[in-house]
């Protein structure tokens, strides 16, 4: 076999739930496969890391030119509403069940010691300015995953909403029932539906 062959199949064998036999056919298929593809597959594997930024509101993922994410620049939006999620994805997932119209924000990720991750690597100052500067009361959503990571970063966000005297301003809500998957990125649309409607305050 080629030496760029089988580098490409150890590249993509790298990428997540992706086996060493699903690599080799995803490889034979990029051999194989028309040059306007390749070129325009190679185009954005060039430009994913700087052709993207993130929103200056909620931290999601937008085009880099573009100050504000689609969600939050949307004036239908309910934006007395905040779900606090992990990532990206959760949030797609949410977004996904065309049920809600509230707007988000991101953390990009969980406090985990044991990770490596602690509260100064995540999105909570952005968090608390918008409660801060809000004037009107606001529903903080924590639509998080049933971790031990997420109960120390809810706990975390419950202490510096009331060490920052914010509570007055906000109403702070959660699932109404573990997920079963686990991980909001992976759970049923009923369920997550359903666990999301009925949610209740802390």
């Amino acid at each position: 076999m080629p030496e760029v062959l089988k580098k490409l199949i150890n590249n993509i064998s790298l990428l997540p739930w992706i086996w060493e036999k699903s690599a080799t056919k995803l490889a034979f298929f990029l051999l194989n496969t028309n040059e306007h593809f390749i070129n325009d597959f190679r185009w954005n594997l060039e430009n994913i890391k700087n052709k993207i930024g993130k929103c200056k509101i909620c931290s999601s993922i937008t085009d880099l030119w573009k100050n504000e994410c689609s969600i939050c620049k949307n004036t239908n939006r309910n934006k007395l509403q905040i779900a606090v999620v992990e990532e990206y994805l959760d949030m797609l997932t949410i977004e996904n069940s065309w049920w809600f119209n509230w707007v988000y924000h991101i953390l990009w990720w969980a406090i985990s010691p044991i990770n490596g991750v602690f509260v100064w690597d995540l999105n909570f100052e952005k968090l608390f300015l918008r409660i801060t500067n809000s004037n009107k009361n606001l529903e903080i959503i924590l639509a998080t995953n049933p971790n031990i990571e997420w109960e120390a970063t809810v706990s975390y966000i419950f202490e510096e909403i009331e060490k920052r005297k914010l509570k007055y301003k906000v109403n702070i809500t959660r699932l109404s029932r573990w997920l079963s998957s686990w991980y909001i990125e992976y759970a049923d649309n009923i369920t997550l539906i359903n666990a999301l409607k009925e949610r209740k305050k802390v």
